[in-house]
């Protein structure tokens, strides 16, 4: 048994729940309480079903989760023990999953441009695979971890429409130049990593990246290096109503890797699938804390005239200092969902969501549809479990929003599986398999006790 997760990490929840009938109830207390607290409610069964999805589409591919996506403790402990690895991009997030007992050879140091500190402290700690794209980096790897096993990271869509998050990575063209600088600091490169990131998982678009890749390790190997390891980055969808765009995504990676790395050839393949994994998990609950009324301009006069349209303007008790740092990694805002809707119902008026009074620049969404509320009312988001999690204290100061976890009993058996339990009998197979309210689904073919044991990437 792993020990990463157990029952005291979560709330154990009886089937046919939904994470909104427990925000509901957590509400009620607050209400009570008079607490105004912003909060998340996680439901780890629905990462659970992920992970599964994960596995049977990509049954060649292991996952390492970056932990800058949600770096929130149930997360990480329950990723865990169903046997992903992690990729970190700081020092304070390897420390983070190490402190849990994750073991150095299931961490990935994956960030492009890394700190000499923090690579002495990966070095110190046993974190040996990263990644380099320059000679800078390859040359602060050299002074500062002789023991690393490096990934050349290549530029996946050098287009000019590329987004700013696939910037990253050296030409086909320097690729020979770096790998040879590489070999005269004596620094050992074991494979290839890209990134295409959720802008850019096109068919035609992925398949090109592994090809490069293929040339990329052919030169690798022909200077010597043992080329055993391709990293194909992340920008896997994250809710269910892309589910079956991500089983057709699935399926072309899988033809581009079995082409261009067939099954057999001694090519390691890992993914760091992050808002794949925990986007549809989150739910998010935060309280109008003041609010405002702007009269709407008329065209060609300064004047309001009268029955002119108002605009109102709520300030929430979170905002992009805390959860919805979202917005800054380019996550459109979910459109809001009302706690308690006004009776009888009342027009719907312009309305723009802001972050606590006093910052100017927490600005979170515009021309939103509501009813007018009032202070102490609550909205409640879903999908908010990409980038609303930090490692680290939210640059505000504030503190985060608590995060109450659960979980079903039939998604803890199926976690037990991966924990080396004994599988479920006959009788209790058929009660696995049923399908849950709050979404979850287990194919037949996954009803058995799933077989995943990452072996070192190293």
């Amino acid at each position: 048994m792993s020990g990463y997760l157990d029952e005291s990490n979560f709330m154990m929840v009886e089937e046919g729940f939904t994470t909104r009938d427990l925000l509901e109830n957590l509400l009620v207390e607050l209400c009570q309480e008079s607490d105004q607290q912003a909060f998340f409610v996680a439901d780890l069964g629905d990462i659970v079903k992920k992970h599964l999805r994960f596995l049977k589409a990509l049954p060649r591919v292991k996952p390492y989760f970056p932990v800058k996506c949600n770096g929130s403790e149930g997360v990480i402990r329950l990723l865990a023990e169903l046997g992903a690895g992690f990729a970190c991009t700081n020092k304070a997030e390897i420390a983070q999953v190490q402190s849990i007992g994750v073991p150095a050879e299931k961490i990935f140091y994956s960030s492009p441009c890394k700190q000499v500190t923090h690579i002495k402290y990966a070095a110190s700690h046993g974190v040996q695979l990263m990644t380099f794209d320059n000679e800078v980096e390859l040359n602060k790897v050299a002074r500062s971890h002789p023991r690393a096993r490096m990934l050349l990271g290549i530029a996946a869509d050098s287009s000019p429409s590329a987004h700013l998050s696939m910037t990253f990575g050296t030409t086909l063209k320097s690729c020979r130049h770096l790998l040879e600088t590489a070999k005269e600091q004596a620094v050992e490169v074991v494979g290839i990593s890209f990134h295409l990131g959720s802008h850019g998982l096109e068919p035609q678009t992925f398949t090109q990246s592994v090809a490069a890749a293929q040339l990329a390790f052919e030169m690798g190997m022909e200077l010597g290096y043992r080329m055993h390891l391709l990293d194909i980055g992340g920008g896997f969808p994250g809710t269910e109503d892309t589910r079956a765009r991500f089983e057709e995504m699935a399926a072309v990676m899988n033809s581009a890797l079995d082409l261009y790395f067939p099954d057999g050839c001694g090519v390691e393949i890992v993914a760091r699938p992050g808002r794949y994994y925990v986007t549809s998990a989150f739910t998010f609950a935060a309280s109008i804390t003041a609010m405002g009324e702007v009269p709407a301009e008329q065209p060609g006069s300064d004047e309001e005239e009268p029955g002119s349209k108002r605009s109102l303007v709520y300030h929430l008790s979170d905002g992009i200092y805390g959860a919805f740092s979202c917005l800054l990694f380019d996550s459109p805002c979910p459109r809001p969902q009302l706690h308690k809707r006004p009776c009888p119902e009342p027009h719907s008026l312009s309305t723009s969501l802001w972050g606590p009074p006093g910052h100017p620049e927490d600005h979170i969404a515009d021309g939103l549809e509501l009813p007018q509320l009032q202070v102490g009312d609550w909205l409640i988001f879903q999908d908010m479990g990409a980038y609303t999690i930090a490692t680290s204290s939210p640059l505000g100061g504030c503190p985060q929003p608590h995060v109450t976890y659960a979980m079903s009993r039939l998604a803890w058996k199926t976690v037990q599986l991966f924990q080396g339990k004994p599988p479920p009998t006959e009788d209790d197979r058929e009660s696995v398999c049923a399908p849950l309210s709050c979404g979850w689904e287990m194919a037949e073919t996954l009803c058995v006790p799933p077989v995943f044991a990452p072996a070192s990437i190293i």
